[in-house]
């Protein structure tokens, strides 16, 4: 367990939440955030000359398709089947900011 974290102080950071916790959570949170930092003294003590940074661990490729231009449908014919038009698109009544 490491020594630069206390008992006091997760009781401390869990006060300033405003969490409550039992004589066993604190125990138990102790231990678990006293290896999350000694993995991260583990870390920092890697030596890292040379290594570029990195935003992520693998390398990301876009896997879609090229977009092709191709002919759309009719829009007039479409139109022509709704129920009302408006500036060449669907009329819908309004129903956001209604109330119910």
């Amino acid at each position: 367990m490491s020594s630069r974290l206390t008992r006091e102080d997760v009781a401390k950071v869990a006060a300033l939440a405003r969490l409550r916790l039992s004589d066993e959570e604190l125990d138990l949170f102790t231990e678990q955030l006293s290896k999350i930092l000694g993995h991260a003294d583990d870390m920092a003590a890697l030596d890292l000359t040379g290594v570029a940074a990195t935003a992520h661990p693998f390398g990301l490729i876009n896997i879609v398709r090229p977009d092709v231009v191709t002919p759309s449908l009719n829009r007039d014919a479409f139109l022509s089947q709704a129920p009302d038009v408006q500036d060449f698109r669907f009329a819908v009544p309004r129903i956001v900011g209604e109330a119910p």
